[in-house]
Order: C-alpha cells, then sequence, then structure tokens
C-alpha cells in the first residue's frame, strides 16, 4: 500500500496540504466533519481521495493531538 497521504508542494493549490495524488485540500475533509458530514458523504464528493487517505490522515490528527498538549495549554486553558 502507498504510505503518501499528504502532498505539500507549492504548485499545486500554493502549497494548500492535499490528499496525495490529488488537489483535495485536507481541510475539506474537516469541513464535511465538522458540518456533521460523514466520511462516506467526504469520499463519494471526492472520489480521487481514498479511503485509507482519511483515516491516515485522522490517525496524523490524532498523534499530534496526543503529543501536542502545550497547544491545548495554551488555547484552551
Amino acid at each position: 500500500m502507498n504510505k503518501q497521504i499528504i502532498n505539500i508542494d507549492p504548485e499545486i493549490l500554493g502549497g494548500t496540504p492535499v490528499f496525495y495524488g490529488t488537489r483535495v485540500p485536507v481541510k475539506n475533509l474537516f469541513d464535511y466533519l465538522e458540518t456533521g458530514d460523514s466520511i462516506k458523504t467526504f469520499l463519494e464528493d471526492f472520489d480521487g481521495v481514498k479511503k485509507e487517505q482519511v483515516i491516515g490522515v485522522l490517525e496524523i490528527s490524532q498523534k499530534l493531538i496526543e503529543t501536542s498538549t502545550e497547544i491545548f495549554d495554551e488555547n484552551f486553558a
């Protein structure tokens, strides 16, 4: 399986993080989830994105949250 999940390239959407192999910004996933849409709906709307990529982004986000307590202390205290 291809482990590449996110691509950041100044030539693609000015360096906005996108799902690898697409021009779909990672932020779109979080926008969908924030408004209550499902991962299934997101994948249906952005057929170039693979379910494994979505899961990978969520896993990366979880790891970042778990290891970044100082961010929460500053922003949510």
